[in-house]
């Protein structure tokens, strides 16, 4: 059955404002390494994905939303999941938690587009990259249901 990948990372000093606040642009880093170790968890670290496929994975889209604010030292849960696989582009989802609560404290979402590494022209996603990326493909709901996650 698929799920979320998990990783678990603290809110470091550099993550935070002077109030000791998570800055939100930080949650980018939180999201990054939840997408690499997800990828590489599926046996598609980026050093040898990219000359794999000949492909590159740029972000056509970043979002975020904040429920609570994570403060330094906080122990964060990071959920990495695909939402979505189109033609050329894919959906990753993230879901943020305190390690001590089942309530959201950040969401995201990110689109990736595959393009080709000498033109940067968009081509079709490899099926292997999505067949590797199935264990970890789901609806948000779903996600969410297996994380036992309490709607913002």
């Amino acid at each position: 059955m698929p799920a979320p990948y998990l990783v678990e990372e603290y809110v470091r000093w550099s993550d935070v404002d002077f109030a000791g606040i998570i800055f939100y642009g930080s949650y980018v880093r939180f999201f990054e390494i939840a997408e690499t170790e997800l990828f590489r968890a599926c046996g598609l670290a980026y050093a040898r994905v990219f000359d794999r496929y000949d492909i590159f994975l740029p972000r056509k889209v970043v979002h975020s939303e904040f429920f609570w604010p994570a403060r330094l030292d906080d122990r964060l849960r990071v959920a990495a999941y695909v939402g979505r696989i189109g033609t050329k582009s894919m959906t990753l989802n993230f879901d943020v938690l305190r390690n001590d609560a089942a309530r959201l404290g950040a969401a995201g979402w990110m689109v990736l587009v595959c393009v080709d590494r000498t033109h940067l022209r968009p081509k079709p996603l490899p099926a292997g990259l999505i067949e590797a990326l199935a264990p970890h493909t789901l609806t948000v709901e779903a996600a969410r249901a297996a994380l036992g996650v309490q709607a913002p």
